[in-house]
């Protein structure tokens, strides 16, 4: 089966991480992979700074904008915006804990309003005919443990929407009580109940999220739903994505090396530099630090491109002098 063009693996939206700086260089890892902006409030896209917050490269596609907004006119007027800018897909965020999102009554707290829930994702679609909107949620909100509750919510989408994607993150969210970094780690994991929902809806692509951290487990997961989105691991370790095209579609591409990564990241940050629009080498390098994740040289390589006054002359060479460190700490040759 030829899965290029599928979610079979995604990276998650992550707050003030997975921005268009992070995406440039996770596609230089994956070709194939889908990437998600962090979440943008739609009132931000309405009414901010469109290239700020929906600019993007041409390499990043396949990627997707994901909204937060609970206001089915606004969500429609970004929906709109974002299509005109080129982003395959729409999501909407029904999953995030933050008592900030909760107070403009969004994220997590919409999966106990399935119907307003309806009339967001019929607002987006409608706004952007050619654009999949698809939406993020929880198995289940506070105290909720039955499976019954998401499986509630998934079908009453499905029968008033034309969602076809569900990416579930298989924890419930705490909305008192716990902070965000706590509602990532403490409610448990309950795969079986995402499992469950793609047997009682085969014909919904079913996407599952939380906690996983290594190939072995994606390809377990993907033996029961049909994608597995990554979050904090490609983030922090970018290059366990690499071999992601091989093993899990299909491709005959070999893996970049470091070497060749860090010369494409030093171009793209003098471009990135000379735009004059106010980005700076440190906007690009905080992604940068796990690159070398498990080398020898890994910890010089954090600390060069962490160091306020080295990063100071927004010289993106830095990126090669950090590079040298790592290369002569490593004797066996890259691929």
């Amino acid at each position: 089966m030829d899965y290029k063009g599928t979610r079979r693996l995604s990276v998650a939206p992550m707050l003030d991480w997975t921005d268009r700086h992070y995406r440039y260089m996770a596609r230089q890892i994956t070709r194939h992979t889908w990437l998600y902006t962090e979440m943008i409030n739609a009132g931000a896209v309405i009414h901010g700074d469109p290239v700020r917050f929906l600019l993007k490269d041409e390499c990043e596609n396949p990627v997707a904008l994901q909204l937060g907004g609970s206001e089915p006119a606004d969500l429609a007027k970004a929906a709109a915006k974002a299509a005109a800018y080129g982003y395959d897909e729409i999501n909407l965020n029904c999953g995030c804990p933050s008592p900030r999102v909760q107070k403009g009554a969004f994220g997590a707290c919409l999966m106990n309003e399935p119907l307003l829930v309806a009339d967001c994702l019929n607002a987006m679609q409608d706004a952007a005919p050619d654009c999949s909107i698809t939406v993020k949620h929880r198995i289940g909100v506070d105290r909720q443990t039955d499976y019954q509750v998401v499986a509630d919510f998934v079908g009453t989408l499905h029968e008033r929407t034309a969602c076809t994607t569900y990416i579930v993150h298989a924890r419930n969210a705490w909305l008192d009580g716990l902070s965000p970094k706590e509602n990532r780690e403490i409610p448990p994991l309950k795969y079986d109940y995402v499992y469950r929902l793609k047997q009682e809806f085969p014909h919904l692509e079913i996407i599952i999220n939380g906690g996983i951290t290594t190939n072995q487990q994606i390809s377990e997961h993907l033996q029961h739903v049909d994608g597995v989105m990554v979050g904090r691991e490609a983030y922090h370790n970018p290059m366990l994505m690499r071999d992601w095209d091989k093993l899990f579609y299909g491709s005959d591409t070999e893996g970049i090396s470091h070497a060749e990564l860090v010369t494409k990241l030093q171009t793209y940050a003098a471009a990135q530099i000379s735009t004059g629009r106010g980005t700076i080498l440190r906007h690009m390098a905080r992604h940068y630090l796990g690159l070398m994740h498990g080398l020898k040289g890994a910890r010089t390589w954090r600390r060069i491109l962490s160091d306020a006054e080295m990063l100071k002359p927004n010289n993106p060479a830095l990126l090669a002098e950090a590079w040298e460190h790592v290369s002569k700490a490593n004797f066996e040759n890259e691929r």
